[in-house]
């Protein structure tokens, strides 16, 4: 068998030991354009997982890097004078030089053919090679040459950063975050070996132009960033390295594998630095290549198993970073945070870390930040324990004169079982367990104002005296049997009415007993959708009128709250999104007009419902389709609302247009609802594939949110408050008298649950390899 791989960096030479290991008699020989010692860059990273990784697929290479390594276990983060150390990381670094040499010598030892200073232009030199490894980096020239084949997507971020090079000596990867007369620079510095630490210096670029660095050589930038950071270098030079400032790349890549050729590493796809997942994704993707290949029938299958087993894992990771980039990029809207809370921001911002995982590893520091959350709602007036306080997600919200007795939200969710809109038994019990379960706030599904504001037959509704009556019956039970506070949400389904139930064809037209639908526009939702009439005054003055009844009508169930449903493409929605709003009148056009027709039901609500009770709004911060809303949009629009009395908005995303995109995952729609928040400085509700008390509490602790709402987990759990009560300790959640002995049993187990739960954890967690040196070193230190 004959390889051959385009790049000698960490992707290429992994592969090559790899392979070689697997194929002894093969040929395989890997070509470099640059020297054997030539490198940029300064350090490289790896977690303690991605070294066993390392031990498992080559002992002899895994032996050689971990005597190079340097160790440390603590991230510390500066913030306006102080420091937070967090420990249990288990982070290594290394010169990515030595990395290379290290490498480079097992190559030759197992036989592979190293070229150096050889540049490869054209792959028909390899016309009799089975297998082509193109591991030649970010920019590299055969996925370029191929893009119409490999599809790649490269997405320059907005920051500017720089990598250099310092002789200060750390203990902790180093995060420093530096105020400047022009604004924020941030610093990612870790030691990898003895003498040397890697500086990765990153600004935005508004702040890089007020700072004078536009143009500037490698040694003037160096000398300012010395300038910036000079108190924490103590003296310690910067060294430069092809340190220019650039932009960094997120790239993927639609293919991986042309006929025998297949992309490694940064080629197809980047992970921002601000993970230090880099090196890690090409020497794991060599692993991956191998495993492909061993047993494979031919070398064609074996590379549709590498992309089909890899991508999954690789797009998780990519995914994480860009999560990460993003809280980088945007870090000025946590600049006034309290610096224990920005610390918590730093550690949570990729969802991998979170506050029960801190809780275990760091417990000083989540105390820290759990009496920072309960000063903040001390100085709202609550006389909450600041000393021992209660976790976020048991503290206390107060939206105007409405008082909420934890942060758990039951989301709205539609039920779709009403009959004629009016809600029934099932309403009531749904409802009714769900107060009882201790959440402090319960949303109604969308409750339409008038028969043809329905999306569906199912929907309730609040247009007649029966439906009021019906709904008095759930709030009434809701206030007598909980500490919950009820909000009705108001809505018109527009162009998405007059469809089926959800479990029989979800936004599917009516067959048959439909009615007329309206929307801003004349666009219907499927192609074979009934087609909307767009409103005229007239038709907006009647549901204007609609929505008022409706709230004078939930005004004498008793309902605590108001929220008006502005999400999900429904009518409201369909005026403010320019991709279902096409109108040329003063309701179209810029989203100040967009926003006028909504802008008008809520203005007319707010003036209708009591002024001591709250309202808020449900918005779809993203369409999640190109020309549609953007978060930035969503600032906006929250503003807007905030400008009319708002108190609350309800981050959502989606639903607007059926060939939307939305990028799925754990918690995926609070970034939305964390840059509506500290954007717009309003409160905020997320909501989102939210499934754990951890999430909750890591959500509100991060200041992401105000309000968690939850949805599938209620469904199964109406219980889910309670027993997240028991397990933070909560222990005055109100319970009703006939559920107490259940409550005190709970309470009870939970307290030996949990410290059995964190025995195990801390049991079945390995020591780091920072903590296996230390314990090593000691009888060393004793003599």
């Amino acid at each position: 068998m004959k390889v051959a791989i385009i790049g000698g960096g960490p992707a290429g030479l992994y592969s090559a030991i790899l392979l070689r290991k697997q194929r002894p008699q093969a040929d395989i020989t890997v070509y470099e354009r640059n020297r054997a010692d030539d490198t940029f860059g300064f350090g490289v990273v790896f977690s303690d997982a991605t070294l066993d990784n390392f031990e498992k697929y080559d002992p002899p290479s895994y032996r050689r890097i971990t005597q190079e390594f340097a160790y440390w276990d603590d991230i510390a983060v500066h913030f306006r004078g102080t420091v937070h150390r967090v420990g249990g990381n288990g982070f290594c670094g290394c010169s990515r030089r030595q990395l290379l040499l290290i490498l480079q010598e097992r190559a030759r030892e197992l036989g592979v053919k190293l070229v150096f200073e050889t540049e490869i232009d054209d792959e028909s030199r390899f016309a009799d090679a089975d297998l082509v490894v193109i591991a030649d980096g970010s920019n590299s020239r055969f996925r370029d040459k191929h893009a119409a084949h490999f599809e790649p997507e490269v997405d320059m971020r907005s920051n500017v950063f720089a990598w250099m090079g310092s002789t200060r000596p750390l203990d902790a990867f180093t995060f420093i975050f530096q105020e400047t007369e022009w604004g924020p620079f941030i610093a990612h510095a870790y030691q990898y070996e003895t003498g040397r630490s890697t500086w990765i210096f990153e600004t935005d670029p508004e702040t890089f132009k007020r700072a004078g660095l536009t143009g500037l050589d490698e040694k003037q930038s160096a000398d300012r960033m010395a300038e910036i950071f000079g108190w924490f270098l103590q003296g310690h030079p910067l060294l430069t390295n092809r340190s220019m400032w650039r932009n960094f790349p997120m790239i993927r890549s639609q293919r991986w594998v042309k006929d025998n050729m297949v992309l490694l590493g940064d080629a197809k796809a980047t992970a921002h630095f601000s993970i230090g997942s880099g090196t890690k994704l090409a020497m794991e993707d060599a692993i991956a290549l191998a495993d492909a290949m061993q047993g494979a029938p031919t070398v064609q299958s074996a590379l549709a198993t590498y992309e089909q087993g890899r991508r999954e894992e690789v797009e998780k990771t990519q995914h994480a970073a860009d999560v990460s980039l993003v809280w980088f990029e945007h870090v000025d809207r946590f600049w006034d945070f309290d610096p224990v809370q920005f610390a918590f921001g730093v550690m949570t911002r990729a969802k991998a870390i979170t506050y029960d995982n801190l809780t275990l590893r760091a417990p000083d520091f989540v105390g820290e930040v759990d009496k920072a959350f309960a000063r903040h709602v001390r100085h709202q007036g609550f006389d909450v324990d600041v000393e021992k306080p209660l976790a976020p997600m048991f503290q206390p919200l107060r939206l105007r004169e409405m008082q909420i007795a934890n942060r758990a939200v039951v989301s709205p969710m539609c039920m779709y079982s009403a009959k004629e809109g009016v809600p029934g038994d099932f309403h009531l019990v749904h409802y009714g367990s769900r107060a009882l379960g201790g959440a402090g706030l319960i949303f109604t599904e969308m409750t339409c104002v008038g028969r043809d504001a329905r999306i569906t037959p199912g929907c309730a509704g609040l247009w007649n005296d029966e439906q009021e009556n019906a709904w008095r019956r759930i709030v009434d039970f809701v206030h007598a049997n909980s500490a919950a506070k009820i909000c009705l949400q108001l809505g018109h389904a527009g162009r998405k009415g007059a469809t089926k139930l959800m479990w029989d064809g979800i936004d599917r037209p009516l067959e048959e007993g439909g009615w007329d639908v309206v929307s801003a526009s004349a666009i219907p939702y499927f192609p074979d959708s009934q087609v909307p009439q767009e409103m005229d005054r007239a038709a907006m003055d009647r549901v204007k009128s609609e929505f008022v009844a409706a709230a004078e009508r939930g005004e004498r169930c008793g309902f605590d709250m108001l929220e008006l449903h502005c999400a999900h493409g429904y009518l409201l929605a369909s005026f403010i999104s320019p991709l279902t709003n096409q109108r040329t009148d003063q309701y179209g056009g810029s989203l100040e007009n967009r926003l006028r027709y909504p802008l008008e039901i809520f203005e007319a609500l707010r003036s209708a419902w009591p002024s001591h009770k709250p309202m808020s709004v449900r918005i779809s911060a993203t369409d999640w389709a190109e020309g549609g809303i953007t978060g930035d949009d969503a600032v906006a629009i929250a503003r807007a609302f905030a400008e009319g009395g708002v108190d609350l908005v309800d981050v959502s995303t989606g639903q607007t247009v059926r060939d939307a995109q939305p990028v799925y995952g754990r918690m995926f729609q609070t970034p939305f609802s964390d840059q509506v928040r500290n954007e717009a400085r309003v409160a905020t509700m997320c909501v989102g594939n939210i499934t754990t008390a951890d999430q909750v509490n890591t959500i509100l602790a991060a200041g992401r949110a105000d309000l968690v709402a939850l949805g599938r987990p209620h469904l199964v759990d109406p219980g889910f408050t309670m027993k997240a009560a028991a397990w933070y300790g909560a222990g005055d959640i109100f319970c009703p008298p006939q559920y107490l002995p259940g409550k005190e049993q709970i309470f009870r187990n939970s307290v030996r649950d949990r410290q059995d739960f964190e025995d195990l954890k801390i049991k079945a967690k390995p020591k780091t390899r920072a903590e296996l040196k230390a314990e090593a070193a000691k009888p060393l230190a004793a003599e």
